[in-house]
């Protein structure tokens, strides 16, 4: 290659990537000065294909409507499905309902629960958001980016980067097989011990969430 068209190639990488470094600088600002002021908030996450009629639908929006009555905000993904019944619930207990929408090619149109809405091109950014304002994950059946979610919190949890903050699995049913696989192949094996399986509290109750949460809120002041 030309050396001069090389070197003309490498410069153009290089604005490239001052750019996007730029453009991630600004994300993580706007995330931090629309959320500083929050208060307690409890993200929820959950398949963005759960229909209105689907029962994981009704139960994010009864639950987050009680969290929302009790003083917590709700933040989601705020797209379609489980996203959109947490924000709905928010609003309809008078809470603060948040969406921290990303860029995808398909599923990600915001909702129209949301009263604070956030658009991130960047799903790390993203997750820093959801993990600095909550005090508690709730999350419900969902596929590839809900167990992304799941993981990373527990990862964080585990590692100690930041500080514990109790994650529901709502739904035994549907989160039951992933908990056995957990305890009879990871545990088993050592990959992981038995007590950090502590993090994750698998529920079918509202209330046991409910009162969860309260819990920690009272326990932090909050």
């Amino acid at each position: 290659m030309n050396p001069e068209k090389k070197k003309y190639i490498m410069d153009e990488i290089s604005a490239q990537e001052a750019w996007r470094l730029f453009r991630i600088l600004a994300e993580l600002v706007e995330g931090f000065d629309t959320l500083a002021n929050l208060g307690p908030a409890v993200t929820f996450f959950g398949s963005a294909r759960a229909a209105e009629k689907d029962p994981e639908y009704a139960i994010a929006r009864s639950l987050a409507a009680k969290l929302a009555k009790e003083g917590s905000a709700i933040i989601t993904g705020g797209g379609p499905g489980v996203m959109e019944a947490a924000n709905r619930g928010a609003q309809e207990g008078g809470g603060l309902s948040i969406g921290l929408n990303i860029e995808i090619p398909f599923e990600q149109r915001p909702n129209e629960y949301i009263d604070k809405l956030i658009g991130f091109r960047y799903f790390f950014v993203r997750k820093v958001m959801f993990v600095k304002y909550s005090v508690a994950f709730v999350i419900l059946p969902g596929g590839y980016g809900t167990m992304d979610e799941l993981f990373e919190a527990l990862t964080l949890i585990q590692t100690r980067k930041i500080k514990p903050f109790p994650v529901y699995l709502l739904g035994k049913s549907y989160w039951g097989g992933l908990i056995d696989w957990l305890k009879e192949v990871m545990v088993k094996e050592g990959k992981i011990s038995a007590e950090e399986l502590d993090i994750l509290h698998v529920v079918d109750d509202e209330e046991e969430i409910v009162e969860g949460i309260r819990a920690v809120r009272k326990a932090m002041d909050l």
